[in-house]
């Protein structure tokens, strides 16, 4: 996870497809082939089902509106505003190139939904699940409050549990992953288009400005929708699947001989390492800008602050932007920054921090 940490750090658009390749995806693939299984039949990643699939994409998008939006509207209401503004998730889509754009919203709906639901519901839930007749309610209730504590999102942290809860009972219901990936990649979906629909249309959607009554619309729209997918499900069963029988335990062990674990990470090891460096290549600038504004920090910015700060908040990101581009000198960015530091610092009445 600490690799993972860096790298989106470094780049946020590469560090999400980073983290749900070599992390999740490349550990849990691993991990099974060296214990003698093979991945995509043990997890129920195969065979692919596409009416579950959709059928998960339809439940994901209807608990979206009934349960996650009222949950997350909740938390925000209770949540200090520091640590709401501090695990603020739709800064992820800020500042960022259209190409990046594109990474980030690809890697939220499709690497995400697979990688983590191959991870968290295939390999961690499956591990601890004990065999029938024990009931696997504690096993999912665990897999789905771990799920949440790796998301590091305290004020999100009961809406993932929900989702949890939700993506591992697909996975008990059907035995196969493709429900939960298409319920996961629904919620993503929605959560990133809604915010970009609303930065679209220039609004800053926080808990101050959604009014109550909305919410509880949603959520009433929320729950009619799920009812009715519920209903449909008893009349055509046909939509979960074959049902939660999976392959047995001689189907997904592996036929041939032990693969030594040096052979098994290698090809994970070289394809991080060469896009690792690929980024660096491409977007030295843009890294170097980042540990830079690490180490120098600018004091935030209320919403009442007065204008012209942040009208200088603003230019200053137009610089970086042109910056990073190679269209402005870093020099310029780095002086304009540490001016803004103390200069802003001075307007909002804190003490002055030493360049």
């Amino acid at each position: 996870m600490t690799v993972g940490g860096f790298a989106q750090f470094i780049n946020p658009a590469f560090g999400i497809w980073f983290t749900e390749l070599f992390v999740f995806l490349a550990l849990g693939w691993v991990m099974l082939r060296y214990a003698g299984w093979r991945p995509a039949v043990f997890t129920g990643l195969m065979p692919v089902r596409r009416l579950p699939l959709l059928f998960g994409f339809l439940l994901g998008v209807a608990n979206f509106f009934a349960l996650v939006v009222p949950i997350q509207y909740a938390a925000q209401l209770i949540a200090p505003e520091w640590l709401t503004e501090m695990f603020d998730g739709s800064r992820l889509f800020e500042e960022q190139t259209t190409v990046e754009l594109v990474l980030i919203l690809t890697g939220v709906t499709v690497a995400a939904p697979l990688c983590e639901e191959f991870f968290f519901r295939g390999i961690f839930q499956k591990g601890l699940t004990p065999r029938p007749p024990a009931s696997p309610t504690r096993t999912l209730v665990v897999s789905a409050v771990v799920f949440s504590a790796f998301h590091l999102d305290p004020v999100g942290f009961a809406a993932r549990v929900e989702l949890g809860l939700l993506f591992g009972w697909l996975y008990l219901r059907t035995g196969s992953l493709w429900p939960s990936i298409g319920a996961h990649a629904a919620n993503n979906f929605v959560s990133s288009a809604l915010f970009l629909a609303a930065r679209a249309m220039g609004q800053d959607a926080t808990d101050e400005q959604t009014d109550p009554r909305a919410v509880l619309a949603l959520a009433a729209l929320g729950w009619v929708g799920l009812m009715g997918l519920m209903t449909a499900a008893r009349h055509f069963p046909s939509v979960w699947g074959p049902g939660a029988a999976q392959a047995s335990d001689q189907e997904a062990r592996e036929s041939g001989p032990p693969v030594p674990l040096v052979r098994l990470l290698l090809p994970w090891v070289v394809g991080a390492t060469v896009s690792l460096g690929v980024l660096g290549a491409v977007d030295a600038r843009g890294i170097s800008l980042n540990f830079h504004d690490a180490e120098h920090p600018l004091p935030a910015l209320e919403k009442d602050a007065a204008p012209a700060l942040h009208a200088e908040r603003k230019a200053l990101n137009s610089l970086r932007a042109a910056a990073r581009r190679g269209e402005a000198p870093m020099e310029a960015y780095y002086e304009e920054r540490q001016r803004q530091i103390q200069a802003h610092r001075r307007a909002l009445g804190l003490p002055k921090k030493q360049p």
